[in-house]
Order: structure tokens, then C-alpha cells, then sequence
């Protein structure tokens, strides 16, 4: 079953510099019906005005996640860490017993596009940790390219939950097929252009719950980007629930 979301139907958030659409609950948008899809809690699409950002901010016991779409973020945080994440990066914050960090748009002139993803970990109360690796757009063109696990296989960023994080670019006659461990759901995001999945269209922004599917058919993408969650076959682990 594919339970699609379409991005109009998400919540949102104008503060001037920063204009957001959330996915799921976060902040003052709370819809009990989205609250989360297994261990993945928060799906932030924003965008970020030039020389705008987040000032010092703690985390605590969370997986944060994020994926640069357009333009750049700079990060500093309270384990020593300073850098730029630019698009076509991920970088991904194990906040664990907790961390303070900033994140910024360097650019004087153009936004930034970008999305955080928090998952749920599965311990608590851990060292915190920092990861960040470039991919090439060749690496995920035509496919779905494995970016977090909980192993670390495959050069993908290591992941304190029984989660995986997989990126695909499809464009024209390009194709995919992804098959779905059993007993698994999937949450699927599409962050950029359009394309078919399993015969439904996705536009930039909508996104799905898939449970009980064995196959998933990628194909007819419009210069499309898009984001796949392999996880554990639970609804909610939202901690406020």
C-alpha cells in the first residue's frame, strides 16, 4: 500500500528568512495523523535567505540528518567541528548526550535549499558524533545509492538506528527498480522535479508511506532527486506521542 502526501498538504512556516514546509509535526505545526513514520521523525524542507541561518541551538539523543539541495550551510558545533556543506552533500550529527550548533548561509546573495531529517536512535545518551561525505551526481544517477546505515556499508555515514537512507537522481528514459526487504516499510520523499513510482506520480516535495509492497518501480523522472527510508515496520516512535 502507498499512501502518498502531496507537498501542498504539508505544513509550513514563513519567518521572512526562513520559508519551511514540514512533512511531519515539528514546532507549532502538530497534526496527530503525522507524526512520523517509524523512526523517522522530521522531514524540514527550507529555504534559507542569503547570510541567514540558525544561531546556537542544543540537541540531544537525536539522529540529524542533513541533505543540501541547493547553495550551502555553515556549521559549527560544540564538538570542535567547522564546515561548509554544499549542494550535493550530506552530513549527518549524532547529537547523542547532547551538542549545541549554528547553521548559516555563507552566500551574500542566494538561498539555501535544504533538508533536515531527524531520526530517532536506538540508544541513548552516547558520545556525540559528526559525519560529512560529498557524492558526485554520477553516483546516484539512474539508482538508488545507499547513503546511511546502520553498518556503514557501502562508504555510506553510520547510523545509531535500523534505518537506510537511499538517494537516486532520474531523469528521461532512466530506471530503477528497489526491492523491499521483507518486513520493512519505506517512507519515500521526492525533494526535487517529478516521477513515477509503481504508476503514481510524485512532484517535488510530496511524499508516501509504503507498507506491505514487495517492489518499487522508479521511472519518467523530470529532473528528479529523490530521498528513500528503509525501516522498521513500526508507525510512530515519536517521543511525544
Amino acid at each position: 500500500m502507498i499512501e502518498q502526501r502531496l507537498s501542498h498538504e504539508r505544513g509550513s512556516a514563513d519567518h521572512g528568512w526562513l520559508k519551511a514546509r514540514f512533512s511531519f509535526s515539528f514546532a507549532h505545526y502538530w497534526d496527530p495523523e503525522q507524526i512520523g513514520f517509524s523512526d523517522l521523525l522530521v522531514i524540514n524542507d527550507d529555504q534559507i535567505a542569503a547570510s541567514k541561518g540558525f544561531g546556537t541551538h542544543p540537541h540531544k539523543n537525536m539522529e540529524i540528518f542533513t541533505y543540501i539541495l541547493e547553495g550551502a550551510l555553515e556549521h559549527k558545533d560544540s564538538m570542535g567541528n567547522g564546515s561548509v556543506i554544499k549542494a550535493g552533500d550530506i552530513q549527518l550529527m549524532s547529537a547523542g548526550s547532547g551538542i549545541t550548533h549554528s547553521e548559516f548561509n555563507p552566500s551574500n546573495s542566494h538561498k539555501t535549499h535544504s533538508l533536515q531529517i531527524w531520526v530517532m536512535p536506538n540508544t541513548e545518551n552516547t558520545q556525540p558524533n559528526y559525519q560529512q561525505h560529498s557524492l558526485s551526481p554520477e553516483e546516484k544517477r539512474g539508482k538508488l545509492k545507499l547513503i546511511i546505515s546502520p553498518d556503514g556499508e557501502e562508504n555510506s555515514l553510520y547510523i545509531r538506528q535500523d534505518i537506510r537512507i537511499y538517494s537516486g537522481l532520474f531523469d528521461a528514459r532512466e530506471q530503477a527498480i528497489f526491492t523491499i526487504p521483507e518486513n520493512r516499510y519505506v517512507y519515500l520523499h521526492v525533494a526535487k522535479g517529478s516521477l513515477i513510482v509503481n504508476d503514481l506520480v510524485f512532484n517535488a516535495g510530496d511524499g508516501a508511506r509504503i507498507r506491505h509492497e514487495r517492489q518499487l518501480t522508479f521511472s519518467h523522472g523530470d529532473n528528479a532527486e529523490t530521498l528513500l527510508f528503509d525501516m522498521r515496520p513500526v508507525e510512530s516512535n515519536y517521543p511525544y506521542a
